[in-house]
């Protein structure tokens, strides 16, 4: 019986942990971990210029269209070529990597083929939405609150489980 108990408040304190990881990731986009595909619409077999700032270390972009491309530390861009299968008219989701943050762009096919290669273009002004709203950095209530509730549900689960063997004489 023990061991259920030993589970059930593993299992509850888990839960807390990963309702606060999502909050935690979405202040990803206020790193100022930015990017872009250029251009936005490409012919099949035509070339991208994938874009990343503000990211310390390498950077994975993952996409169905073109094979797997690193943007190495230091660098601020990469190029890739859009495989000749791609269908015209489809839109892929071009997905950048940054250690734990992610950020995701779309790139759209046109039909033909491809005329010149890209130039690119300068880096927009704001960065990709990524859902998030409120103020930037870290704010102490927000975390104290966090660290509360999740202090609060570990010694509920404590103080349960000691009620139930009979060991707390209260």
């Amino acid at each position: 019986m023990r061991a259920i108990r030993v589970a059930s408040a593993a299992l509850l304190g888990l839960t807390a942990l990963s309702f606060a990881s999502p909050a935690a990731h979405a202040r990803g986009a206020e790193t100022g971990f930015r990017v872009a595909v250029l251009p936005q619409t490409v012919a099949a077999g035509g070339q991208v210029t994938l874009r990343a700032r503000g990211c310390e270390q390498d950077v994975r972009v993952r996409s169905g269209v073109f094979d797997d491309v690193v943007i190495r530390r230091g660098q601020s861009f990469a190029t890739a070529v859009v495989d000749w299968d791609a269908r015209p008219g489809a839109v892929y989701e071009v997905t950048f990597y940054c250690g734990t943050f992610w950020q995701t762009a779309s790139l759209t096919i046109a039909g033909g083929r491809p005329s010149h290669h890209p130039t690119p273009a300068p880096w927009p002004t704001r960065g990709a939405h990524a859902g998030e709203g409120g103020a930037g950095g870290f704010d102490l209530h927000e975390i104290g609150l966090g660290a509360a509730l999740i202090a609060g549900s570990l010694g509920a689960a404590y103080r349960f489980s000691r009620r139930r063997t009979g060991e707390d004489d209260a």
